[in-house]
């Protein structure tokens, strides 16, 4: 959005939503009906992102992944998702948040297994110039290539 045009509020629903996922097939289909709008973008926000989610019964929210250069934070706006760790796995409710500090090897990941959709708020920081992402149950990694994050397996070999 051109910085003119930019306010100090909106309608969430008023902004694009986007779909899905990059990631390589088969690991796309478990996020297929994941809707994100990206909230910090509409403000012009720089040091950090702040994405709407919405997820269907049924949708992950990612592939489970841990960041090696950026923090997330999550809240629970409404619905119930079950948070997935390295520790086992645990319910979210409305009102609930859950964070995970960068560099921190503990792959994590929401699903939601209610049977009525759930949104949040996924909230991290802005350093993809550095950050990589380790898939913690499939043969897959987010690397940094030529100035790009590119999804490779877990030997260096792209997808």
């Amino acid at each position: 959005m051109p910085e003119e045009h930019r306010t100090a509020a909106l309608d969430p629903r008023t902004l694009p939503e986007r779909r899905g996922s990059g990631y390589p097939e088969p690991f796309r289909t478990a996020v297929a009906g994941r809707a994100k709008r990206a909230l910090g973008d509409a403000f012009g926000l720089t040091q950090f992102g702040v994405n709407l989610v919405h997820m269907p019964p049924g949708c992950w929210s990612s592939q489970r992944h841990w960041h090696s250069h950026e923090d997330e934070f999550v809240y629970v706006v409404d619905g119930e998702l079950t948070l997935v760790t390295d520790a086992g796995e645990h319910p979210l409710r409305a009102g609930m948040v859950a964070g995970f500090p960068a560099g921190q090897a503990d792959g994590h990941h929401l699903i939601n297994r209610s049977d009525r959709p759930a949104t949040y708020l996924e909230i991290g920081s802005r350093l993809p110039e550095v950050d990589e992402a380790v898939y913690s149950d499939i043969d897959m990694e987010l690397r940094l290539r030529g100035g790009s994050q590119v999804f490779v397996r877990k030997n260096g070999e792209p997808y």
